[in-house]
Order: C-alpha cells, then structure tokens, then sequence
C-alpha cells in the first residue's frame, strides 16, 4: 500500500532579531513567486495548511507558513532567559521576523499575507518595507483594533487570557466568538484546538501588538505607496474584532489599495472555510502574478 503524503515541507532556520537568536519553524509547498504568510495572535502556521495544499496556489506561488517564536514548532530562544521577562510582541519585532526570513531564504522581493495581527502587519509591512515587498495582502487589518481594549490596558487583557484561574480550554473556546456561523464544524473545532495548544501569556503578549503598538494615522495610511507594493485587504462579514467597515476606512484612505468583503467568513477564514476564502484570494493572486 503507497502511503499518502502532502508536499509540504518542514524546516528550521537561524534567525537574528534585535540581537536575539531564534529557531524559527517554517513550512512550505510551490514554486514561483515567493509567498510569506502570517499567523493570527496565539496560534501558528497550521492555520495554512488548506492553501499550502491547494494545487491552484501552489504551482505558481511558493507558499512559506512560519511559525513566530514561542509559538507552534518555534520554541523560545535558547540563549536568553526568557522565562524572567514578561513576553510582549512589539511593532518592530512583527516586523524584523518576515524581514529576516526573507534575506535567510533569500526570496526576491516575496508577496506577505497575514491574518489578524498578521494582517495588521501586512499594513506595516507596506507602510515601512514598501521595497522589500511587490505586495502585502492583510487579511482582517485595520488602522487600529477594538478601541474599548485600549481602555482596558494589558493589564485587563492579561486577565482576561494570561490568567491561572483560566484554563487553555476556555481560550480555544473564547475563539468561537470569532468564527462565522456558517463554517464547518470540523474547521471550527481544528481552530478552537490550535488555540488551545499555546503557550503560557503568548496570546496576551502578541495582542500587545495587535491593540496597542500597531496604530495607523490616516496620514501614514494615505503615505502608502501602492506602485511600490500594492496593498490588498480581505475582511470577513463576520468578524467582530475588525468588522468590513473598519477595513473600509483604511481602504479608502491607502491611494491604489483593493479591498474585497468576505460574506458568510469570520476572523480565521483561511482556516474557517477554506474553499470560501479562495474564491477571493485567486483574484489578488492572479493580479500579482499579472503585475511580474
């Protein structure tokens, strides 16, 4: 009996952040133009695994999931002791991570979708690398998130999902909140597992970036230069942390930017409703490719 195999492949590779080593995971499938993708706060690159099997994708994009250190296979960095220091995802270390991997992996000029706070980076990205990327799509971003957590402060939000008293079970089911009514139950349950696997205070740490440290200005935002790296935007009818309408101010504000509302997805929609998903990221896809 031949045994069933995917073609994704799994690495590690050595990368230098604000002069800390990391051994950072990555997974990949394809070949062409390279193709960085970004996971969602607390969880890791196992939220890619649908469109690194997808053949349409895959034959003309080399797909590149990573996996952010202390999460998934990236464990934290061997020669610090990080245990003694409070772990907080900042702007610039969002930003340095897909950065380096890009020279590490020596990819020309690759295209960056993230999710969430990955599609909060995909934002920046644009904004500050706008030459070392053709194109960023950001996949429920925003100019900020959630305003009344801003309010609440890191402190309430380390209650909330950094907290003894509550148990990684119950942040994989606060995810839930998060995900469209309409998705399959068996996505859903893969989402709410995910989740549920990470590691003490890192989603609380990563929403540092996500609330706080990524704060786009109207005028940042119309300072985006689309010929340089053309910006996409993807946003889910049912996400409640970055509603259509919150996307469609930055859209309007970026000169050249595209945006495509997603009915019937949530806040994970590539890992949600796959097939959904596609239906609108083969069209950004195919206007990459077109644009060389």
């Amino acid at each position: 009996m031949t045994a069933r195999h995917e073609d994704i492949t799994g690495r590690y590779v050595y990368l230098t952040v604000e002069g800390v080593e990391y051994r950072i995971y990555y997974e990949e499938a394809g070949q062409g133009i390279p193709l960085i993708v970004g996971h969602t706060a607390g969880s890791d690159g196992r939220q890619y695994r649908h469109l690194l099997n997808d053949p349409e994708v895959t034959s003309r994009f080399r797909v590149i999931a990573f996996d952010l250190p202390f999460h998934g296979k990236s464990l934290p960095p061997y020669e610090v002791e990080w245990w003694t220091e409070e772990y907080a995802m900042t702007k610039s270390q969002m930003m340095a991570f897909p950065n380096e991997l890009a020279k590490a992996l020596e990819l020309d000029r690759p295209v960056f979708m993230g999710s969430s706070m990955g599609g909060h980076l995909a934002i920046d990205l644009a904004s500050n690398f706008p030459d070392g990327y053709r194109a960023t799509i950001s996949v429920e971003g925003a100019l900020r998130s959630a305003a009344e957590y801003v309010e609440v402060g890191m402190d309430g939000i380390r209650r909330e999902f950094d907290n003894p008293n509550v148990s990684r079970t119950s942040t994989g089911a606060a995810m839930l909140l998060n995900i469209s009514p309409y998705s399959p139950e068996r996505n859903v349950r893969e989402i709410q597992w995910e989740y549920a696997c990470g590691g003490p205070g890192i989603f609380a740490g990563d929403l540092f970036y996500y609330y706080y440290d990524h704060n786009v200005s109207p005028e940042e935002a119309a300072a985006i230069d689309t010929s340089r790296c053309m910006l996409y935007f993807l946003t889910g009818e049912y996400d409640p942390n970055t509603s259509p309408a919150d996307t469609q101010k930055i859209a309007d504000l970026v000169p050249g930017s595209k945006f495509s509302p997603m009915e019937k997805l949530g806040h994970f929609p590539a890992t949600e409703d796959y097939d959904r998903f596609r239906n609108y990221l083969l069209p950004f896809l195919e206007e990459i490719v077109e644009r060389g």
